[in-house]
């Protein structure tokens, strides 16, 4: 065998005929054809770029005015300097630079906090760059200061300087300041130190910061940035049915009366009075009569039970149709027209799951599960049956069904509906979600979309980084200190870019332990972190009256409204009614959500500290956020064991309430008006003889 010329060697070891000439001549081993393709490192190299959602593949998210933390590392070999900015592109394709800080020399990491002024697609990326007035700067310093080379170093200043007066973008009164500083680097007349400071003043720090001199620009890749409205963020949602505001039943007839939207319409003031802004409306379409369940889930309905609003569809229509009972789409829009006057927003339940009476099944009998013996398959969640639910088959006409449920969100949006509450989207694909909601999204980006999954994690993770704005979370079961400091780390700092979580202490389905025995003083504590932990929350009605009465094995309300009517006697805890003032929880509510209002530093998800305690039970964190030099910061310590008193010390971090090493301050509790002076450590009693939470507002001396 002849031996191959070195050139062929090369070749033979990288695999590569198109290797460089410069790799071939030297030898040098480049990436053979079949290792996987990658991106070049780049001159100066920037790793770790955050936050970033699947490697790109998603863009993180955030609302209007949201401070986001945006991070790298930024390095080069040897010693000279580097630096880095974030590039900011808005919607409509201009670019906005915002300097990156070094917070950790160490591990060259560095930062910057940013904010989008308008909703739409940003996008960003990370510049690093060699820093030549850094470099110099550095060198210079040190070796002045020691006399050593110190015309040389001088003069290299000077010619740094005078490179910086060509950069773009030069303002006169900066190019005038540079020009003093090459004039004073060359002064032979002025002491060494003096020259020095003309070329490092903080003024000409400050001009190469914002028009910096830069060599070897290399870029990060760029990132997607989605901005939405704030109520993606940040809102208070009450829950009710519909049928059952303003039902009654006939002693006369014997039967129950449904409540209407017009009936239910007038309990929108008694909400607005809370201080919530979202009205979710359980499912309004026909119910279907096949299989439909009676009281508490029995499969023995009785001619006048109304069914589950989940089980959807019948002969007078199915997901685009409204249910007779509860009246027209005249009606709904009227309920729209309320809701809107006293300030909030209709968020309406998608249930993407058919009644065996849906006109689908009939005119789309290919959009179900068929199963050996001819017979459609109903819902099933072992042991749970749902023999009055068919659920879709997106596998068998999918274009079908993409079609016809795109057709029927455009009903709602033609009625006002800009929020959609999606029961079980962890059921459908989520290519399916995520397609949609962009669809939607194209011509109506106010939309938001809540998905209700309880499931498993990465299932929940995909519907958020598909495109749900919101996401329900496992906070109904997170009662213990220790669940929820773990809880929030997740929720505040892994999925932070890309899920924004909803805590809801109890809902139509779920009525946990920790709710069924702990009393007033667990509905307060519960209502409280929900309300103060993340930016959104919700409320199912009947949490004003304390309803905890369990339906016996299964962790949900006795006498489920899904199933029946709820007649709550509202008029009776008014003035005058049988009830008068034992509408127990409707002003404490109230307050949270006052307090949610007028304390900005609650608007956010990512501003979350956590300060520790001596006491397993008692949990402490707190919020703080800085507007036009307004600071609004809140310390929240609660005692998450319902059942005792606790008393314990709080131990503050200052610092991240933004006040100074041993700096005391007047802490006010928002709930009882109380005030203190606080400072690092704090002695505290929480629990069932007195309240469970103190809300306290920091306030400087």
């Amino acid at each position: 065998m002849s031996q191959s010329s070195p050139t062929n060697q090369t070749s033979a070891v990288t695999g590569d005929a198109t290797a460089s000439p410069a790799a071939q001549a030297s030898g040098t081993p480049v990436a053979s054809r079949h290792t996987p393709p990658q991106r070049p490192i780049g001159r100066i190299p920037i790793t770790g770029v955050s936050p970033v959602v699947e490697a790109g593949a998603f863009p993180m998210k955030s609302v209007v005015d949201e401070e986001i933390v945006i991070g790298a590392s930024v390095f080069r070999e040897g010693h000279d300097a580097v630096n880095a900015n974030v590039v900011l592109t808005d919607p409509s394709g201009g670019e906005h630079v915002v300097p990156m800080t070094l917070v950790n020399a160490g591990l060259m990491r560095w930062e910057a906090t940013v904010a989008a002024d308008r909703m739409g697609s940003w996008s960003y990326r990370v510049e690093g760059w060699s820093d030549p007035y850094g470099t110099w700067e550095h060198d210079a310093t040190i070796k002045v200061n020691a006399g050593v080379d110190v015309e040389l170093m001088l003069e290299e200043g000077a010619r740094v300087l005078e490179r910086a007066l060509g950069v773009p973008g030069r303002s006169r009164a900066g190019r005038e300041l540079i020009e003093s500083g090459i004039a004073t680097l060359r002064d032979v007349n002025r002491t060494a130190a003096d020259r020095l400071a003309g070329g490092t003043s903080p003024a000409v720090r400050r001009e190469l910061t914002l028009v910096p001199l830069r060599d070897y620009v290399t870029e990060s890749p760029t990132y997607g940035w989605l901005v939405e409205r704030e109520r993606a963020l940040f809102g208070s949602w009450y829950e009710f049915f519909p049928r059952s505001e303003g039902c009654y039943f006939d002693e006369e007839a014997g039967a129950w009366v449904s409540g209407t939207l017009r009936t239910a319409a007038k309990r929108l003031q008694a909400v607005s009075d809370m201080g919530f802004d979202v009205i979710y409306l359980t499912p309004v379409h026909p119910i279907g009569k096949t299989n439909r369940k009676g009281p508490n889930n029995t499969l023995n309905a009785g001619p006048d039970d109304p069914g589950s609003p989940y089980a959807i569809g019948s002969p007078d229509g199915g997901h685009d149709a409204i249910e007779p009972s509860l009246g027209t789409f005249e009606d709904f829009d009227y309920f729209v027209s309320e809701a809107h006057r006293l300030g909030l927003e209709v968020a309406l339940d998608i249930a993407l799951q058919c009644s065996p009476d849906h006109p689908w099944v009939t005119s789309h009998p290919e959009w179900f599960t068929t199963r050996a013996d001819g017979t459609i398959a109903y819902a099933e969640n072992p042991p749970k049956k749902y023999q009055d639910i068919y659920p879709l088959n997106f596998d068998n006409d999918p274009a079908g069904i993409y079609a016809e449920v795109r057709r029927v969100i455009q009903v709602w949006i033609d009625h006002g509906v800009r929020i959609f509450r999606v029961d079980n989207p962890h059921t459908k694909p989520v290519e399916f979600w995520q397609w949609i909601i962009a669809d939607v999204a194209q011509d109506y980006p106010d939309v938001i979309w809540l998905a209700e999954a309880f499931t498993k994690p990465p299932m929940m993770a995909a519907l958020a980084k598909a495109g749900f704005q919101q996401s329900y979370t496992y906070y109904a079961w997170r009662n213990t200190k220790e669940d929820l400091s773990e809880y929030m780390k997740e929720l505040t700092e892994v999925s932070a870019p890309y899920m924004r979580p909803s805590f809801w202490p109890t809902t139509h389905d779920i009525l946990t332990p920790y709710m069924q025995y702990g009393g007033p003083t667990a509905w307060k504590l519960r209502a409280a972190l929900a309300a103060t932990l993340v930016p959104t929350y919700g409320i199912y009605a009947g949490y004003e009256l304390l309803e905890a009465v369990p339906r016996p094995g299964v962790e949900e309300q006795i006498d489920n409204e899904k199933y029946q009517f709820k007649n709550r006697k509202w008029e009776e805890y008014g003035p005058g009614g049988e009830f008068e003032g034992r509408l127990w929880m409707a002003d404490y509510l109230g307050k949270l959500n006052q307090i949610r209002y007028e304390h900005p530093s609650l608007h956010w998800l990512r501003n979350y500290t956590e300060h520790p305690t001596d006491d397993d039970a008692v949990f402490c964190f707190s919020k703080r956020r800085v507007i036009a030099g307004h600071e609004d910061t809140l310390i929240i310590v609660a005692n998450t064991d319902p059942h005792s008193m606790r008393g314990t010390w709080v131990h503050l971090d200052v610092e991240a309430l933004g006040l100074a090493p041993g700096q005391a301050f007047i802490a006010k509790d928002l709930i009882t008006e109380s005030e203190w002076v606080w400072g690092a450590d704090n002695f505290v009693r929480l629990g069932v003889d007195w309240e469970p939470v103190h809300i306290i507002s920091v306030r400087r001396f």
